[in-house]
């Protein structure tokens, strides 16, 4: 890796731990440039995910005042997001590397169409919850159910993983949209990390490619607390969707 490639991916990994921490779908920044530079799918992949994990824990402990009094919700949602995530990152390595190639274009697709239309999921959540109709407070069977399935998603690939746990917690829980974001934050850490311990024993990383963006994720996790909410949503969708079109276009021609 060169000098200019590494800072890529270092600033990368800043951007995709700032996105982390807003919403999700950071992957879809750093994922396409490991692509570009040549690392191959499921190890940039499996890279990507050890990288993201201080970048998560960050973002988590930036948000830590909205976290106060969520213990036992995290509790039962952090033990489904542990099996869940087992599961997904046992997927990634089992499966054939071809079934990757094929898969993965239309999962990014699909973060893709959670991005841009995120600003209306979010919106009809919080209609929801003016209106009395937020559901329960508690984490009914629905959520829990979803949640797993989210975290099987995750670990298996997790482009835009806390996307869809917004959109699940904003549905189905009446709380504060910055405490939703906070318990997104913690539970993407244990999705992430959970997935990562496994590949440490049964996959192969790229140890540079990992450590570029472990840095530049656990800054970003930062700004992503701190300052990204002041970011323009449009362009910050934007952005993310012409990433996520040339990994769709890179892993389609590769």
């Amino acid at each position: 890796m060169s000098v200019w490639e590494a800072v890529a991916v270092l600033l990368a990994g800043v951007g995709a731990g700032t996105i982390n921490t807003i919403v999700g779908s950071g992957t879809l920044i750093t994922f396409p440039v490991l692509l570009a530079f040549g690392v191959p799918a499921v190890t940039a992949n499996v890279s990507n995910t050890i990288g993201l994990v201080p970048g998560t824990l960050s973002g988590a402990l930036g948000y830590r005042r909205e976290l106060a009094g969520q213990g036992r919700r995290l509790r039962r949602l952090g033990c489904t997001a542990l099996v869940g995530g087992v599961i997904g990152a046992y997927l990634l390595v089992n499966l054939p590397s071809q079934a990757f190639a094929t898969i993965v274009p239309t999962l990014i697709l699909l973060a893709l169409v959670l991005v841009v239309i995120q600003p209306r999921i979010a919106r009809a959540a919080a209609a929801r919850r003016d209106d009395g109709h937020g559901g329960a407070a508690t984490e009914g069977p629905l959520l829990i159910a979803g949640i797993f399935l989210t975290s099987i998603y995750g670990g298996y690939f997790g482009a835009a993983q806390g996307v869809l746990m917004m959109a699940l917690m904003g549905m189905l829980l009446t709380d504060d949209m910055q405490r939703i974001n906070a318990a997104k934050n913690v539970l993407a850490f244990v999705i992430d990390g959970v997935a990562a311990v496994f590949f440490l024993f049964v996959s192969q990383v790229d140890w540079a490619a990992a450590g570029l963006i472990a840095v530049g994720s656990t800054l970003g996790g930062q700004l992503g607390a701190r300052i990204g909410r002041r970011l323009p949503p449009p362009a910050l969708r934007a952005t993310i969707i012409l990433v996520g079109l040339a990994a769709v276009i890179r892993l389609l021609v590769h």
